[in-house]
């Protein structure tokens, strides 16, 4: 596998074909990389909410009504599945103390002292972010972003196409979904299926910056 090959072939797909269906195999490959993303301190502050039936795809096109997010109500309803990628709305102890718990039974420390040190660094960065530099909801989301980038760069080694999609109403979908309820909150959705003759996105040539232009090396 070359994946620098990927990353240069890889395109946000613009439209999809409604009739191909990502097999269920792969399916569980995509959940898999959700589930393992990486995040700051293994915080986890993500819950991801995945829907493939037409109906499901449907009630989450309701956030993209308003005329301005119109463009990617298509892709929703048209791509294999769509990803609602979620970030919990506080960072509980409680949930601090999960992480934690399920770490020990997972076998990742040798004794008792070295998980309380775990759980005490992990509190003191969730302190710092609302103590201090009172960011916590920015913090949890650019971990939901780690996700996201994991996800869209493992589709790609499984030749499916997606899209990263900010454009639409998280009122709206947050609504639709009961999220608020649930202490949870969307920030992005990722579109997953594969391309139609449509997407003319597929048949352009890939621009980035030179690399001069945006590597330094020390």
């Amino acid at each position: 596998m070359d994946i620098a090959q990927i990353a240069q072939t890889r395109h946000t797909c613009k439209a999809y074909d409604p009739t191909r269906k990502i097999p269920a195999e792969q399916v569980e490959q995509l959940k898999t990389l959700l589930r393992f993303a990486p995040s700051s301190v293994n915080s986890q502050p993500w819950h991801f909410i995945i829907a493939s039936s037409d109906a499901a795809k449907a009630s989450l096109a309701k956030a993209t009504e308003h005329p301005v997010f119109a463009a990617n109500g298509p892709k929703i309803l048209n791509a294999s599945h769509v990803v609602v990628f979620c970030a919990r709305t506080t960072l509980e102890d409680a949930h601090l103390v999960e992480v934690t718990e399920q770490e020990a039974r997972d076998g990742r420390f040798p004794n008792p002292d070295a998980q309380a040190a775990q759980l005490k660094s992990r509190r003191f960065y969730a302190g710092l972010h609302r103590f201090d530099l009172k960011d916590t909801q920015h913090w949890m989301e650019k971990q939901v972003y780690l996700a996201l980038g994991t996800l869209l760069l493992g589709a790609a080694t499984l030749g499916i196409d997606a899209t990263p999609i900010e454009g639409f109403d998280s009122r709206v979908l947050n609504e639709v979904l009961g999220l608020r309820e649930k202490g949870l909150t969307s920030v992005v959705l990722a579109a997953l299926g594969y391309r139609s003759a449509d997407d003319f996105n597929a048949v352009l040539p890939k621009s980035r910056l030179p690399a001069a232009a945006v590597i330094s090396e020390l």
